[in-house]
């Protein structure tokens, strides 16, 4: 299906979500929108399939005195959704917080309200916000390393974008990665949580000396950047590795959101994961075999760690992530990945990731 045919497809659904208000309106009924609900308790996780899959449970939003606003609102983001295809144009996520100024009563006080109504819309429709013509303000990750991207200029010819070749700097993922193209000899991607991190490996040209591709996540990675690597593996057979800091929020927030997806996205996890990452970042035994500089775990963490034990489909799947969590528990600490520069400041380089590589066993899936 043709860009332009998607295009045609969510306009002519929006407008039947329209007609079906208009029509319940005019038979005096109350009208209804209903979207999945975004959560863990709907979605599930099956290993072989490598994501997390929504479930049946929706929400029904009927128009009444007490969801009137929301309703409206719902209905004014379409709208404004409708426009910016038929325009072939696009608002990023704050501008759309913005233009509802303009709706009256019907205007977002916050911006987390515009964009919870978004997403609504968008799982309502089961597409990802690029098809409705909404794009995030946050860039998609930095890349480095061994890694030629083929994009397109402004005249549609092939743009040929060598990885290696950004100095001290790197390439930026872009907002939308769906026609990029990709040519590279490396072996495996490293997926780096924090940007310290990254800078480090490419300030050494780790990517050189071990033939892989660097990603910067930047925390919780973007759409983007999932989409990025997602589709860098799949074209070109590659391994993902992960590299994160040993807490909670970088296991079960950022490592596992880019394998399996999240809850709040599982209308489109299946495109926006990546089912072959593999983690090799800090984990409890590393804490100790390394015998790291630690923080002690606030109630916050040991909150996450215990929520995803019970509520954590892809947790309460793998044994070794049920095993790790309860041992970090009783560790009452965690480490960051700048934590190794105790044993000297390029012993990740030298000797930290050479022996996570090479030891397979020391991997959590």
């Amino acid at each position: 299906m043709t860009k332009k045919d998607q295009e045609n497809k969510v306009e002519q659904k929006i407008k039947e979500i329209a007609q079906e208000v208009y029509d319940a309106i005019h038979l005096k009924e109350k009208p209804e929108l209903e979207s999945p609900i975004r959560s863990l308790n709907n979605v599930s996780y099956n290993e072989q399939e490598g994501f997390f899959k929504m479930l049946g449970k929706t929400k029904v939003r009927t128009l009444t005195a007490s969801t009137i606003k929301t309703f409206a609102q719902t209905l004014r983001m379409m709208s404004l959704s409708k426009e910016l295809i038929k325009a072939e144009d696009i608002a990023t996520k704050r501008e759309a917080y913005y233009v509802s100024k303009n709706w009256g009563e019907a205007r977002f006080n916050e911006q987390p309200e515009s964009d919870s109504v978004m997403d609504d819309i968008e799982a309502m429709m089961m597409v990802n916000r690029e098809q409705i013509g909404f794009i995030p303000e946050e860039k998609g990750g930095a890349v480095a390393g061994e890694l030629t991207v083929i994009d397109k200029d402004d005249e549609g010819k092939d743009l040929l974008i060598d990885c290696t070749r950004f100095g001290a700097g790197a390439y930026s993922i872009p907002s939308s990665v769906e026609h990029l193209r990709f040519k590279t000899k490396a072996k495996f991607v490293l997926a780096i949580e924090t940007s310290g991190m990254f800078e480090r490996l490419n300030k050494h040209k780790y990517w050189k000396t071990a033939n892989c591709v660097l990603i910067a996540m930047g925390g919780v990675p973007t759409r983007a950047c999932r989409r990025f690597i997602r589709k860098l593996a799949d074209a070109n057979d590659l391994p993902v590795y992960v590299f994160c800091d040993g807490d909670f929020y970088g296991y079960f927030n950022i490592y596992r959101t880019l394998k399996v997806g999240s809850g709040n996205a599982a209308h489109i996890n299946e495109f926006f994961c990546v089912p072959q990452a593999k983690y090799i970042g800090i984990t409890p035994d590393d804490i100790t075999d390394y015998k790291l500089p630690t923080h002690p775990l606030k109630d916050v963490d040991i909150k996450r760690a215990r929520d995803a034990l019970k509520n954590d489909p892809f947790v309460k799947h793998h044994k070794e992530w049920q095993k790790a969590t309860e041992v970090q528990i009783k560790l009452k600490a965690r480490a960051e990945q700048q934590a190794l520069a105790k044993h000297g400041l390029n012993f990740v380089i030298d000797e930290y990731l050479p022996q996570k590589l090479k030891n397979p066993k020391k991997w959590l899936p």
